[in-house]
């Protein structure tokens, strides 16, 4: 009879060509690709269950093959939540059924949710970015104008250059999208001065025409009476009527304006650079910078240049409060921009008598701080003149100015804040994309986000890219051809029928958990004490980091490029990464699982096949989003084809020899063993130890804690992370075996005489053991 030793090592030495000497029997290649064929095809666990072939493998792989009639019983394990620790699979004390559920996903964290944590910070991050990107416009708009007035010499110079047109009508609030280029012109051109020009003509005809008809249109409104039930059709028609003359009142009052803008002849020329004077520059510049939605740093710059340029001339508090620019500049210098303070407020304020404790910045700015600092930054009598030379001395407008730009933008970080934690509860609720688009507040604040004016976006076409099917590159949202529209559906999880799914990442939330779980063991396994501790506490840091990080990976090239996240799950599957270089990953993570002779199906390992299918990577690099939430991951199924192969090897060598089906299940599991607990809970390991150091058979009827402290006294369970020296165990437990099961084999005597009737230890046992003791 062959040693168990010689027969372990012919099946051991080139893993990969037995395994693959396994999958080509008949048999197992049926089974084999029935399993990969139909397992994505099942939607529900009673599926699974009802077809045997499918089911039968699957426990076989995971060595419950003994189970498979147990259908009820494996119903309740595969219905777990492996998150719960009450759940029924984590309160069953054999490994095997949890790590039977985790295989599957019919529990799957994986929830349908609109917008998962990971995009709903990226919409976040990028809502802080369209700020800021935003003020940068802004900035670059008025630059790009100022340089390019210098050398404007015609009218057309502005109205055929988009740029600049667009500058000078948001200036003064014209429609670029439906203006007149005749009527614009005519106005840049015109004389101010002139009673003969085109804007005190034509333009301020129109103005008493279109003024006379409001006035008309009002007063027809205001005799119908305010009873809301009488004459309501009318009342409506009015209502329009009056809205539209007060739109084109103030249209024609832009283009008025824009002959005060200009020093443009009439026949539209000016010597170059002279089209406007620095004081219309300014004028058209602060315009634009005040019509900005929100205040921008460019614009603060220059209220505060406008303060310091009016300050000096500022002779009483009437003088101060009737500038608009200059009133909203103080309220916000000194946080002062509550509804409730108006300029009477502060008119009290800055007339105050601080020597006087009964004046009125004294006795509010007891509770109001701001009062008191008003007061003092301005030097006015109690009737409101000058008390001095000047309303402010040099330090006090530094003062003020210091005051502004710490908080001008106070009321905008404030809004900002509300409208970004009522976007957060809003979305929790969102079920659909009706749900979404329902709220303008909600979804504006995507649009924003991502750099498009939600006034400027219809429902329709918002709909129809929210539910583009990103996987189809003919779909709606890729036809636009705006990298916008197509940012904006990636941060969403809508189907095409308008619900909500469970959100593409680069891997489901399952295998994130279960990797960041194995890691945990790994970085932890045998460790004691305050080692333990402080291990299981970087532990948790990194896994914190992995499971943040991965929720935002979208492209093979941002995982391979970030090494302490391949670490990581180089790490949980076992792998030392420091034998694994970026070349080989990437040729690892490049290649097609489908294709037997691919670099990833080459490999003795198969771990990096398994490792490369936990990925949702298409052959670009970027997130499959047709890898469907089946029941089953690829890299799932690869591990479930491996360890059937393997339990099919396993059970035919056990066929013949029981010691190499003990030695190859050693081998196998050894990476799960964490404690001498571990070896006591598996009848198997057990055996194996128990042969190994030829302990007596009875060793299984003492105190379970008794049979761990001979375990460990027996076992450095350290010596189980080298792999020479489990190699080295395992040539042991082969030799004991034989010992024990009184295996006969030939002598180098017998072999030399020709004689069969020695039995004694094998020629292949005296050889294992000259291997164990070198």
């Amino acid at each position: 009879m062959v040693s168990t030793y010689l027969s372990y090592d012919l099946v051991n030495r080139d893993m990969f060509k037995t395994l693959q000497r396994v999958a080509s029997q008949d048999m197992v290649a049926r089974d084999a690709a029935y399993y990969a064929e139909n397992i994505g095809k099942v939607t529900s666990i009673d599926e699974f269950l009802d077809d045997y072939r499918l089911f039968s493998y699957a426990m076989k792989a995971h060595g419950l093959e003994e189970m498979t009639y147990a259908k009820a019983f494996m119903k309740k394990v595969l219905e777990s939540d492996l998150s719960d620790a009450n759940s029924y699979a984590n309160l069953l004390t054999d490994d095997r059924y949890k790590k039977f559920a985790a295989a599957f996903n019919f529990s799957s964290s994986d929830t349908a949710i609109a917008q998962s944590a990971a995009q709903q910070e990226e919409i976040l991050g990028l809502y802080d970015q369209s700020i800021i990107a935003t003020q940068d416009k802004v900035a670059e708009e008025t630059r790009y104008y100022k340089a390019m007035m210098a050398q404007v010499d015609h009218v057309d110079d502005i109205l055929s250059n988009d740029r600049l047109r667009r500058y000078v009508f948001e200036s003064l609030g014209i429609d670029d999208s439906v203006y007149s280029y005749q009527v614009v012109r005519s106005a840049m051109s015109s004389d101010k001065d002139d009673p003969a020009s085109y804007t005190n003509t034509v333009l301020k005809d129109q103005m008493t025409y279109l003024t006379a008809k409001l006035s008309t249109a009002q007063a027809e409104l205001a005799a119908l009476g305010t009873n809301s039930k009488e004459h309501v059709d009318k009342k409506a028609s009015l209502k329009l009527e009056i809205a539209g003359y007060q739109k084109a009142i103030k249209s024609t009052q832009a283009h008025i304006d824009l002959a005060g803008a200009f020093e443009f002849a009439a026949d539209g020329t000016s010597a170059k650079g002279a089209a406007q004077t620095e004081q219309q520059l300014a004028a058209i510049t602060d315009l634009y910078l005040l019509s900005r939605p929100r205040q921008t740093q460019a614009s603060a710059l220059r209220e505060r240049d406008y303060f310091e340029e009016k300050i000096p001339t500022i002779t009483s508090v009437d003088g101060l409060l009737d500038d608009p620019r200059l009133y909203d500049y103080v309220r916000k210098a000194f946080d002062l921009n509550e509804l409730f303070v108006v300029k009477s407020t502060l008119e009290q304020i800055l007339t105050s008598d601080l020597s006087d404790p009964n004046s009125y910045a004294n006795l509010y700015g007891k509770d109001r701080p701001q009062y008191l600092e008003l007061a003092n930054a301005f030097n006015f009598n109690t009737d409101g003149s000058l008390d001095g030379p000047v309303a402010q001395t040099a330090a006090q407008t530094s003062l003020t100015s210091n005051h502004y730009f710490s908080r001008y933008d106070d009321k905008q970080e404030e809004a900002d804040e509300k409208a970004i934690k009522l976007y957060k509860s809003e979305m929790a609720a969102v079920k659909s994309v009706e749900d979404f688009l329902s709220d303008k507040a909600i979804y504006g604040f995507a649009l924003q986000a991502v750099g498009l004016d939600p006034d400027s976006v219809s429902l329709l076409t918002l709909k129809n890219v929210l539910k583009s099917d990103l996987s189809d590159p003919k779909s709606y949202v890729y036809r636009l051809k705006d990298e916008r529209y197509l940012t904006l559906a990636q941060a969403f999880n809508f189907t095409k029928d308008g619900g909500i799914t469970a959100p593409v990442q680069a891997q489901s939330m399952a295998t994130i958990t279960e990797t960041a779980k194995a890691y945990i063991v790994e970085q932890t396994r045998f460790l004691r004490g305050d080692e333990k501790e402080v291990a299981r506490k970087k532990a948790d840091a990194e896994s914190s980091y992995y499971t943040q990080t991965m929720a935002s990976i979208k492209t093979l090239g941002e995982f391979l490029g970030d090494r302490r996240l391949v670490d990581f799950v180089l790490t949980a599957k076992g792998i030392d990464p420091s034998t694994v270089t970026d070349d080989f990953l990437k040729q690892i993570f490049t290649s097609d699982l489908n294709d037997p002779e691919s670099f990833v199906n080459q490999q003795d390992n198969a771990d990096f096949a398994e490792l490369l299918g936990s990925f949702n990577f298409d052959e670009n690099g970027t997130l499959d989003r047709d890898a469907a939430a089946t029941i089953q991951g690829r890299g799932k199924v690869i591990e479930t084809q491996n360890l059937y192969l393997r339990q099919t090897l396993e059970m035919e060598e056990g066929n013949e020899n029981a010691g190499v089906r003990m030695a190859l299940y050693f081998e196998r599991m050894v990476d799960s063993i964490t404690d001498a607990y571990s070896i006591l809970g598996d009848e198997a390991l057990m055996e194996f130890f128990r042969v190994t150091f030829s302990l007596p058979s009875e060793i299984g009827s003492m105190d379970i804690d008794q049979q761990a402290k001979i375990v460990e006294k027996n076992l450095d369970l350290n010596d189980l992370k080298d792999p020479d020296k489990v190699r080295k165990m395992i040539q042991r437990f082969t030799i004991m075996y034989d010992l024990e099961n009184g295996v006969t084999g030939p002598s180098p005597v017998d072999i030399l005489t020709g004689s069969g009737a020695y039995t004694g230890i094998s020629a292949d046992t005296l050889w294992a053991l000259s291997q164990v003791r070198r």
